[in-house]
């Protein structure tokens, strides 16, 4: 007779740059607070300093560039279709993939893969507000022209909306009248890491893996 055990959740992180996020993820895992395994951390940027981060911490990583698609002519759609593949192999298998500063908008080839939900990103904007690119520096555009008084951080649920998916966690991040775009970028992102791995750790809760055993 088989019985369910607790397996240890496999997460899959996204990046494409500095990867402070990543190592919020990283550090978070080392102390305990994250009860998982990174498995796998993707870069579509060759030089991303989060692919070092990584490295340091022993996690195996792996670049997937656009240029050799776009080089031979391929689209977006087959990069994300290639995308799934390499992640979703047998070796890995996430429960759970974050986008943690991944500047690559993911199609519904890539999403299809997936069981929905399992897919989360960090946004710097409120649900709503200043979803794409670019978010900060909108939102303290906006806050000079006395339309905000505070923006903040979600993370969300994947869908092929960009930004649109269901909120796990978000906060509010007040802007001040002394901020410039650098000094707000600074809190956000030191709020960014807190709200982070409590979404991760929010959603393993909500999908714990189960392994049979005999």
């Amino acid at each position: 007779m088989s019985t369910p055990t607790i397996a240890c959740p496999r997460i899959v992180v996204l990046i494409s740059g500095n990867g402070s996020n990543l190592q919020a993820i990283i550090d978070a895992v080392a102390a305990g607070h994250i009860q998982a395994q990174i498995s796998l951390v993707v870069s579509n940027k060759t030089k991303a300093y989060g692919l070092e981060r990584a490295a340091q911490a022993g996690i195996p990583t792996m670049i997937k560039t656009l240029k050799p698609y776009r080089d031979a002519g391929k689209t977006r759609i087959q990069y994300d279709h290639d995308l799934a593949l390499d992640i979703n192999q047998d070796s890995l298998m996430p429960d759970l993939i974050v986008l943690a500063g991944f500047m690559h908008i993911l199609s519904p080839e890539f999403l299809s893969h997936f069981y929905p939900g399992r897919i989360i990103n960090l946004h710097p904007a409120l649900p709503g507000q200043f979803d794409g690119a670019h978010a900060i520096e909108r939102a303290f555009d906006s806050f000079q022209k006395g339309e905000i008084q505070h923006t903040g951080i979600m993370v969300h649920k994947v869908i092929a909306e960009v930004d649109r998916g269901q909120v796990v966690l978000q906060k509010q991040v007040p802007i001040l009248e002394s901020d410039t775009v650098e000094s707000l970028q600074t809190r956000i992102h030191a709020s960014e890491h807190v709200l982070l791995v409590d979404g991760i750790i929010a959603m393993l809760a909500e999908h714990a893996p189960h392994h049979e055993s005999h």
